[in-house]
């Protein structure tokens, strides 16, 4: 049995049963195997949990003639994009991304790539870095908060904005004129509004950089 199976059926019952529900048992059954053949791969769950983010990483991959001729603005958007698209496929694996640094391979071939195309689009190298990670936690957070074990259902939206509205307009005016903006905006729209704002100021930043 190799790793890449056992890795693969170990995202399949996360995203079934989430990650603290898996067992290294549970892994083993779902593999007609037992646990000692899991130890001969990994040190424990711990190390299984990185390899599986890591995974997911890989998963998200933009492929390179996607970003041919873009500008570093739409690259980066791409490749947020395509992250944000991966994680709401894997809501219950998300924590996975913010418990650690992926450092595995495909933690650090995105990396690679995606401070390579800001350093030849004229970032210097720090900006660059600091652009990499707040997208990365600007994507991570807003699928944890969107996605994530426990978050609101729509018809949990629809109970705000009535909570929003039969609030006293005299003590909170602002809030209940805006219930419905508060509550109906897709969210996907509320994703790429953040981006854009993102990508707005990392772009002030980079022509203001020395």
């Amino acid at each position: 049995m190799d790793a890449g199976r056992i890795i693969d059926t170990a995202l399949k019952l996360i995203d079934e049963v989430g990650i603290q529900a898996l067992t290294l048992r549970m892994l083993a059954d779902a593999l007609d195997s037992g646990t000692a053949t899991l130890y001969r791969h990994f040190d424990g769950k711990d190390e299984l949990l990185a390899l599986v983010a890591d995974r997911i990483l890989g998963e998200a991959r933009v492929p390179p003639a996607d970003l041919d001729g873009l500008s570093w603005r739409e690259a980066v958007a791409a490749a947020a994009e395509t992250f944000y698209d991966t994680l709401r496929r894997h809501p219950h694996a998300v924590p996975l991304l913010a418990a650690q640094v992926p450092v595995g391979p495909n933690g650090l071939r995105a990396r690679e790539r995606l401070i390579t195309l800001l350093l030849s689009h004229g970032f210097p190298v720090g900006l660059a870095a600091r652009t990499f990670t707040a997208v990365g936690h600007y994507v991570i957070g807003f699928a944890i908060q969107q996605h994530g074990p426990g978050t609101p259902r729509p018809e949990d939206q629809a109970q705000l904005r009535d909570y929003y509205q039969s609030l006293d307009p005299a003590t909170y005016p602002a809030t209940t004129a805006a219930a419905d903006e508060l509550t109906s905006v897709p969210l996907h729209e509320e994703f790429r509004f953040g981006l854009d704002l993102l990508l707005d100021g990392l772009e002030q930043a980079r022509r203001t950089a020395p």
